[in-house]
């Protein structure tokens, strides 16, 4: 029989393309979601591109017996991905306690959950938040963990912390995957990034305002010490990135971790500012983006982008999808959705 996985969060913009890769690869996937950032037709969605429809349960990770529930009904899971938690840099900083809440709070009920259920494979997804503003880039998991840039940074370090420490003191196997700024859509159309309300992330607000759905994108800084004034990210296809979870998920189903908790970067291993996102975009769309420019904003960094050689080698991971695609993919998407 297939192994099921669980995957919290998986109606979400990640989870619904690694619950997608998990189907393809023959796992069975049972989602959970609170549905708080999620559309209730992404089961339905996913079982249109890989042909099975994925067991799905609306639940809260705050809530215990949502949980409790869960893992009654399911006591075959073999492993768990866990994605669900709040994401926006900006807004943890004016919200903190809602973030903290959550993020942790959810965290530590999915592993008390796990640990009754004698379920001990988790994939973690956390963030390169965690390193701040590293002192070297390309930054590698060798790097000192700084005080995070915002209240989402952090829970992501705290989360890592307490599942490390648990794996300590039990049986849990675990693996984070500190990842970079995961943007694109499914090559099917059928499945993107779709935030509830004013887009948090770049690349959504920035297809919305190509589509006339948004007035002008607002650019936070032209200040900062790059090639022009821009913030710097490592940007990977959201499909590589679901990849690397199955290829994790799989390391720990086959016993082939060396340490009980393990972490891995994901990334491209290239950094792209601001203006080179936006006139890639104009360059694969042929549509012009209007863009203002803004002051910083709370929580942001100035320049991050992965060294990924530990996954490519540990692994058996690496990106392969560029820049265009992932912003020719987002344009496809964004465009279906406002068919």
């Amino acid at each position: 029989m297939a192994e099921k996985i669980l995957v919290t969060g998986g109606a979400g913009y990640i989870g619904s393309h690694t619950s997608v890769v998990l189907q393809e690869a023959g796992y069975e996937v049972l989602i959970i979601d609170n549905l708080s950032n999620a559309r209730a037709d992404v089961p339905h969605r996913i079982a249109g591109i890989s042909g099975i429809q994925p067991a799905f349960i609306k639940a809260d990770l705050c809530n215990e017996k949502d949980l409790d529930y869960c893992f009654d009904r399911h006591p075959d899971i073999a492993g768990v991905i866990h994605f669900a938690a709040y994401k926006s840099v900006g807004e943890s900083s004016a919200f903190p306690l809602k973030y903290y809440h959550n993020n942790l709070a959810g965290t530590i009920n999915l592993l008390k959950a796990m640990q009754q259920a004698n379920c001990r494979n988790l994939v973690f997804s956390s963030s390169c938040t965690v390193y701040g503003q590293p002192d070297q880039l390309p930054v590698s998991e060798e790097a000192p963990l700084k005080e995070a840039f915002s209240p989402y940074g952090n829970t992501k370090r705290i989360c890592e912390e307490i599942i490390r420490d648990q794996a300590g003191a039990s049986s849990l196997q675990a693996i984070a995957l500190r990842y970079f700024n995961p943007i694109g859509a499914h090559h099917s159309a059928q499945i993107g990034e779709l935030p509830v309300g004013i887009p948090n992330n770049l690349v959504p607000y920035l297809t919305q305002t190509a589509a006339g759905k948004r007035e002008s994108l607002k650019v936070f800084g032209r200040d900062y010490n790059t090639h022009d004034g821009t913030g710097i990210r490592d940007y990977i296809h959201v499909v590589d990135l679901a990849e690397a979870h199955l290829e994790a998920i799989r390391r720990l189903l086959e016993q082939k971790n060396k340490e009980a908790f393990e972490v891995f970067n994901l990334g491209t291993g290239t950094g792209y500012s601001v203006l080179d996102i936006i006139n890639t975009f104009e360059k694969v769309s042929g549509v012009r983006v209007r863009h203002e420019f803004t002051d910083r904003r709370a929580g942001d960094i100035e320049s991050v982008w992965a060294d990924p050689s530990k996954a490519n080698r540990y692994l058996g991971w690496k990106a392969r999808l560029g820049l265009e695609e992932m912003l020719r993919s987002a344009w496809a998407w964004e465009q279906l959705l406002g068919s």
